[in-house]
């Protein structure tokens, strides 16, 4: 399965931060003397689950998981079941609303805990239609439905707050957009909004004579914007389109079929796909060869090519003399590290990928001190070793090197039905806060740590990536009953033998603030055997302690991705905000 692109070197690090010396096993002989349940006293929502762990400390000293040798016990049934089986110890799974008593025992001690069922929580919102396109000076009316944590669907357009994300394009009262836009085209997203539950629908308008907005990208989700070959696709794919030239010169190429990832930073295209363009090489310190990069993602695979200069152009702005990775696996000699790099768009299943996450760079200074980084490589003829590559001559996020709209992106797709749609259409827009297309408002910020990432929390603390390259939620299950991984083919993915909602709390790397998301996990072989392509329900299991907020994000949101170093009207890079 085409899982993710985030880069391999970030997970690295995550794994060498996570380890930690485990609590003492205890001896044999050592008595349990108490019991602890985890979390206590909490509350969620009707339709979901919670999972629940009990810990043992012992007459040693020690402390213990004994989550699955406890007996679980639940006061009232009728509010919430608790699991004792296997594989479920300890996961209660709500009935109706109220509290009850949970209780973990083994050998005559024990320990309890409350827990209150609330009424179901808004999980999720469908607006409609998904995407329409009116004349200055008309109106469109949208609708809004709701789906709950319990999988009931409401029509909640009078209970939810609208807005346009462009006011300049369309003004929206209640749920009536009016066009106002001059340009020819202009786009915007009309969003509703009931807390932290969002759906939105692009609504384009036309009949006006002005240039359309320059920082502006159009991005499909497996749409017009993607390959159009089964075999150089895979499902919940987003594309746009980049032009790159020769730099100082008219000599250019529009390439399609780019996947937008907020996990990753830096351009990264097929030099098949470069046609008549020819980029500058960059040399490596003292000239003694050509810059090469070895790139690799979490899906287990990579990138080589040498790291060249050109001018990129996203929708009307222009940066130049970037360094790019044109991706060559000819070039040269591939060290064995790199493992076996993809070599051509339809191995990748992409043409290329648009790297516009949280940092300028995309090693940093590691690869700037250390020759020994993995990355980067000097090649002189087929012979490449490693070396040290300035900050300046790594591959760059083009954002950042806009003569405008440089701090940031925003990512802006429609929202998606439970069983899916066969394309998403949505906008990339440059600049936050530059522009009146690109104002945040009713946002949560989190700022990220040194790595990109956030704290989630679920089940436990996950280091947090928010990425647009990763086509479904990848985390490691609280209890593996709940969430079965699928047979044959689709092994990976999870195939609940129905709809399981869950909930996860995102915050900043510092600590604050925080935010709840819920979101829901459908069967992966159920879904896709459809002729739909955008899922927002699909996930898969990851590493223990990563949480991998991929594309199924997005769907409905407006998120804001901000540029290390660089400000905007909600603060200092690196940060993501929805």
């Amino acid at each position: 399965m085409k899982s993710s692109k985030i880069q391999l070197f970030l997970l690295v690090l995550d794994l060498v931060a996570g380890c930690t010396s485990g609590s003492g096993s205890g001896t044999p002989s050592a008595t349990l003397r108490s019991i602890a349940i985890t979390p206590a006293g909490s509350s969620i929502a009707l339709g979901t689950t919670e999972q629940f762990t009990a810990t043992g400390t012992f007459s040693d000293n020690s402390d213990r998981d004994i989550t699955a040798s406890v007996s679980w016990i639940s006061s009232a049934a009728n509010v919430a079941t608790i699991g004792n089986a296997a594989n479920f110890n300890g996961l209660a799974a709500s009935v109706s609303t109220g509290t009850t008593t949970i209780t973990a025992e083994l050998g005559g001690i024990s320990d309890s805990t409350a827990l209150t069922v609330g009424a179901t929580a808004l999980v999720s919102i469908d607006v409609q239609p998904t995407v329409s396109s009116i004349p200055t000076g008309t109106t469109e009316k949208f609708t809004a439905t709701g789906t709950y944590s319990d999988n009931s669907a409401r029509d909640i357009t009078t209970l939810v707050s609208w807005a346009s994300s462009d006011p300049n394009v369309a003004t929206v009262s209640s749920n009536v957009a009016t066009a106002i836009s001059t340009a020819t085209t202009a786009a915007t997203m009309i969003t509703a909004r009931s807390g932290n539950a969002s759906g939105s629908a692009l609504l384009t308008v036309t009949g006006g004579n002005a240039a359309p907005a320059s920082n502006v990208l159009p991005i499909t989700v497996n749409g017009s914007l993607c390959s159009a070959s089964t075999s150089a696709s895979y499902i919940n794919k987003p594309c746009v389109s980049v032009t790159v030239c020769t730099h100082g010169t008219s000599t250019c190429q529009t390439i399609d079929d780019i996947l937008l990832d907020t996990g990753s930073y830096g351009l990264r295209i097929f030099r098949s796909a470069l046609g008549p363009v020819t980029l500058s090489q960059l040399q490596a310190t003292g000239g003694s060869g050509s810059v090469v990069e070895c790139t690799q993602f979490g899906d287990g695979s990579s990138d080589w090519g040498p790291v060249q200069l050109g001018d990129v152009t996203l929708g009307g702005e222009t940066a130049q003399n970037v360094p790019i990775q044109v991706i060559d696996s000819s070039f040269g000699t591939v060290p064995s590290s790199c493992g076996i790099p993809d070599t051509s768009p339809s191995v990748a299943g992409l043409t290329g990928i648009l790297g516009v996450g949280v940092f300028t760079e995309d090693c940093g200074s590691t690869c700037a001190t250390d020759a020994n980084n993995g990355i980067y490589y000097s090649c002189s003829g087929s012979t490449c070793t490693g070396t040290t590559v300035p900050l300046s001559s790594q591959v760059q996020n083009p954002v950042a090197l806009l003569p405008a709209d440089n701090n940031g992106v925003s990512v802006q797709l429609t929202s998606v039905p439970s069983n899916g749609s066969p394309s998403v259409n949505g906008i990339l827009v440059l600049g936050i806060g530059t522009k009146t297309n690109n104002v945040p408002s009713g946002i949560t910020t989190y700022n990220t740590d040194a790595n990109g990432e956030i704290v989630t929390n679920f089940s436990g603390s996950y280091a947090g990536v928010i990425d647009s390259g990763s086509n479904g939620l990848f985390f490691a299950p609280p209890s593996t009953g709940l969430l079965p991984d699928c047979p044959s083919s689709d092994s990976g993915w999870f195939c609940p033998s129905s709809t399981t909602t869950l909930s996860a709390v995102n915050e900043g790397a510092s600590g604050s603030p925080s935010g709840e998301v819920l979101f829901q996990i459908e069967n992966f072989t159920s879904l896709t055997n459809s002729s739909n392509n955008a899922f927002s329900n699909i996930g898969g299991s990851s590493s223990p302690n990563q949480f991998d907020w991929g594309i199924p994000l997005f769907f409905g949101r407006n998120i804001f991705v901000g540029i290390e170093g660089k400000t905007s009207s909600v603060g200092t890079g690196p940060y993501y905000s929805y």
